[in-house]
């Protein structure tokens, strides 16, 4: 079963949490990273994003942009930016988008959870980027962002977090610039915190990293090398934790993630287009908008029109947990076998475009020249992802986005 504490979260005063707290670090570059903080000398960015602060062309993973971390953490704390709240407890952290709302609960997840099975992974993870989590979070001492996890629901973890909602002021409660809406209460009675921590121990066997598996990684190495170095280990100690956000799994939602590619492996619109129709029904939309209405149905943006293509029997695997998938599909049977890409990790002639961006990111790519076509897929659903990763599988690269993405800053989790 899962093991989900409660902590003294570091988080700043309610004045402030708004222009705190940030956007994750991997979703921007430097550039927009110091453009977003700029004007605010208490966003997180001058943390999770020190660069900003250094001169330009600094090494961001060098010594000189850690220290400048730890050097800004320091000063936030000095200032009262960040304060340590004095009991353990869990939080309560929603977001909305588009008037839908989704309400997480914010807890320490177990290093050795991660370790044996618990915490359910459907991703590889890059050795570089593990290696730069670790390195920051072994500066800091502390986990600055949250992961994204899922759980299957539990009707009675939900009842407690509803009477809290609807009990209860929110200590945070903010519109981003980006429109998505933030809120958060501190679980301040000792006997709900206790209640959920029994709750998760009693009812969730396994937890399931939604986003952010690279600091699920660096965390979980983070625990096991403090425990090394402490001869006096108990396994108690606050670095054998880590701090999640736990959803469950019947309130999110994963949003599409789609494909756009430079070149047609020197095939013209109109060869590729009657290879297609080996393995796909292949109907024309028009110039408007077509959005993938099913599993196996794609959208295809090529010179200036939309088409629909629908998989034929016979080309996919239902019963494969990893085969099922459109991403499969479409990499097997159109990028592997027609475009000659062999590697997504690796390739240069395929980009990925988030599906909150829009079918017509897709079509304004191709426009412009610099990519041949696009194709819009189907979202992958929570039930494909939990079954992925409970079969052990692993999904190809870049087949799930969620939206709204957590914003760092509400919570920090110190080691």
């Amino acid at each position: 079963m899962a093991i989900i504490k409660p902590f003294k979260g570091l988080r700043p005063p309610k004045d402030i949490a708004s222009t705190l707290a940030c956007l994750p670090y991997d979703v921007m570059n430097s550039e927009e990273a110091a453009v977003m903080a700029k004007g605010k000398p208490e966003s997180l960015l001058h943390i999770t994003k020190a660069e900003i602060d250094c001169p330009a062309g600094t090494d961001v993973h060098s010594d000189e942009v850690y220290n400048k971390s730890v050097e800004n953490l320091t000063k936030f704390k000095e200032k009262g930016w960040l304060k340590t709240d004095e009991e353990a407890k869990y939080y309560i952290y929603a977001q909305t988008m588009n008037g839908r709302t989704q309400y997480g609960i914010v807890g320490a997840a177990a290093c050795e959870d991660y370790n044996n099975g618990i915490i359910k992974k459907h991703e590889l993870t890059r050795p570089d980027k593990e290696e730069d989590r670790m390195i920051l979070t072994r500066y800091l001492n502390a986990n600055i962002e949250p992961v994204f996890f899922s759980y299957k629901a539990i009707p009675e973890i939900d009842a407690i977090v509803e009477a809290i909602v609807k009990n209860n002021a929110a200590d945070y409660d903010f519109t981003a610039e980006d429109g998505f809406g933030h809120h958060l209460w501190p679980v301040n009675d000792a006997a709900t915190n206790k209640k959920l921590e029994d709750l998760f121990a009693t009812k969730v066997p396994f937890t399931y990293v939604a986003d952010g598996h690279h600091r699920t990684a660096a965390a979980a190495r983070i625990g096991l090398e403090k425990k090394q170095q402490n001869p006096n280990h108990t396994g108690n100690e606050e670095y054998n934790f880590f701090m999640a956000v736990h959803f469950p799994d019947n309130q999110l939602q994963i949003i599409d993630y789609n494909r756009v590619v430079k070149d047609l492996n020197g095939l013209s619109e109109t060869e590729f287009i009657e290879k297609l129709k080996e393995v796909f029904e292949v109907t024309e939309m028009g110039k408007e908008t077509y959005r993938p209405a099913k599993l196996h149905e794609f959208s295809m943006y090529i010179d200036g029109k939309w088409h629909k293509l629908n998989a034929k029997e016979g080309t996919y695997n239902d019963n494969d947990p990893i085969g099922v998938l459109d991403v499969t599909i479409l990499s097997d049977l159109v990028l592997d076998k027609m475009l000659g890409v062999k590697d997504l990790r690796t390739t240069t002639r395929v980009e990925f475009v988030g599906g909150i961006r829009g079918l017509g990111e897709l079509e304004e790519r191709v426009n412009k020249g610099e990519m041949k076509v696009a194709f819009a897929l189907f979202p992958v659903s929570m039930d494909q992802l939990i079954h992925i990763a409970d079969t052990g599988n692993i999904m190809p690269p870049k087949v799930t986005w969620f939206e709204p993405k957590l914003r760092s800053g509400l919570v920090i989790h110190e080691l």
